[in-house]
């Protein structure tokens, strides 16, 4: 779990920012003995919205770019597999 008073005062990014990236389902927050906290898993995600705010994007802008990167790294996932799959059948050959 990550701190989210540690990682905003390290990333000089306000709290709020933060309760808004969960109210647009961006990040997902959970609250350990009355502390927010963000899943280490979570934290490169978080990071990168970071970045993408630094560049005063706005959240619905971060949504977009956050989905678009998915389907990005989706579709080059489902390449690799369609290519081992193309080289298997072409060693058979």
């Amino acid at each position: 779990m990550i701190v989210l008073d540690e990682f905003c005062a390290s990333h000089h990014v306000e709290i709020s920012f933060i309760r808004s990236l969960e109210e647009h389902g961006l990040i997902e927050t959970i609250i350990v003995n009355e502390t927010m906290c963000v899943p280490g898993n979570h934290l490169s995600k978080l990071e990168q919205i970071v970045r993408l705010h630094q560049l005063n994007i706005n959240s619905e802008g971060i949504d977009a770019i956050i989905n678009l990167l998915q389907r990005i790294e989706n579709m080059q996932t489902e390449i690799n597999e369609l290519r081992n799959k193309l080289n298997f059948y072409e060693e058979d050959q």
